[in-house]
């Protein structure tokens, strides 16, 4: 069988087909310190988990509005005013399938083949596929460590073109913890403002900030920027909800309708009863944000100092997000190779740099319990021990 053309642009998921090897191993009964998948290890907040059984035991279980319940995109509306600063309203928002269907979304509905969209590096996996999708081509922006992970005004600048019409921005970073300050953030603004390019933001790790890191939403820069601006987030990663799959979309009336178009002719809408458990995660306690937080922020010291006591590795300081990305280059092995190696021989998983646009990483989850995190540095350390 012929399968279309389109899938010999796409990459899989490096994350997904490591995540999904180390739980193989875990089966087979090997001990493997997972250190991949970018999922909180903690259960869904209980009164999150009550409001969804509420929706169910009232009959929440019907097909629901394609852009997803009114309630929901209400109370995201009044969330995004209250918390970031931004002026949409519940006709602004689309519930999405996770934040990732919110980002494959906006591709379908803006990116049309010769558009040009920009992505610093590293990137998430998915971004420049996404594009690609869509006929679209990214331009990687490569950063590294001693740039912060950052771009500069000045950077992004020379990437536009008159094909530009996107630039991704994604802070907290995964897969860097990369934070751009305020100031950052409106030194780019004006740079997108000059060009009037579109922005899309990329905020679904906004509440995991560490040192008194500042998030500031680009489209909370000015009116002008915020008429430029699309918002994808989610609430899988600050309130635990990996496999709920709800996420979201804020973008002008134009995009939303586009939103759902592609939405109704493909998977409608987000999980009825679901929807109610992310409502309640709004608009009541905050207070289980915090216990997490407090749980990462301990095991990203851990995890930070013991990479860096190892020789070989460095590692900067992330400022958001639960992932490290120490830099393995002074090995001599590609990403690629060490990961696999790292998993075939200390049972220990990580993602490849090459998967970030970024060989000479590699991507540490620190969402996973302090044993095995000591554990894991152990075996990495053996193994880096190995290579030289």
């Amino acid at each position: 069988m012929k399968l279309a053309a389109r899938l010999d642009q796409v990459k899989p998921s490096l994350t997904l087909a490591i995540a999904a090897k180390a739980k193989a191993m875990k089966a087979e009964g090997l001990d493997v310190c997972s250190f991949s998948a970018g999922e909180p290890d903690f259960n869904t907040p209980v009164h999150i988990r009550d409001a969804a059984k509420a929706a169910l035991d009232t009959g929440k279980t019907r097909y629901g509005p394609a852009l997803g319940e009114p309630q929901l995109r209400q109370a995201i509306a009044t969330k995004l005013q209250r918390d970031n600063g931004l002026k949409f309203q519940a006709d602004n928002i689309a519930i999405t399938n996770g934040g990732k269907q919110s980002l494959f979304n906006l591709s379908m509905v803006l990116i049309e083949p010769g558009d040009e969209v920009l992505i610093p590096s590293p990137y998430w996996v998915s971004y420049p596929e996404m594009v690609k999708l869509a006929g679209g081509t990214p331009v990687i922006l490569p950063t590294d460590a001693t740039s912060g992970f950052r771009i500069t005004p000045e950077q992004l600048r020379q990437a536009i073109t008159p094909q530009t019409k996107l630039l991704v921005l994604n802070s907290p970073s995964n897969p860097t913890g990369m934070v751009y300050s305020p100031d950052e953030v409106r030194a780019i603004a004006q740079v997108v403002l000059d060009h009037n390019i579109w922005v899309v933001s990329d905020e679904i790790y906004e509440k995991i900030l560490y040192d008194g890191a500042q998030h500031l939403s680009i489209g909370a820069v000015s009116d002008r920027m915020f008429e430029r601006t699309i918002v994808s987030s989610g609430f899988a990663k600050a309130y635990a909800m990996t496999g709920w799959r709800v996420g979201y979309l804020a973008a002008p009336v134009e995009i939303i309708k586009g939103v759902s178009i592609i939405q109704g002719q493909s998977t409608s809408n987000v999980c009825t009863f679901a929807q109610y458990g992310a409502i309640a995660a709004l608009e009541q306690s905050q207070d289980c944000i915090q216990a997490m937080l407090a749980a990462f922020t301990e095991r990203r010291t851990v995890m930070l100092d013991g990479l860096n006591a190892i020789p070989g590795i460095t590692c900067p300081r992330p400022d958001g997000a639960f992932y490290l990305f120490p830099d393995i280059s002074a090995l001599g092995l590609s990403s690629m190779d060490f990961c696999n190696q790292l998993l075939d021989q200390h049972h220990v998983a990580a993602v490849p740099g090459a998967a970030f646009g970024a060989d000479y990483g590699i991507r540490l989850s620190y969402a996973t319990d302090l044993d095995s995190i000591k554990k894991g540095l152990d075996r990495l350390a053996i193994f880096v021990k190995e290579q030289t």
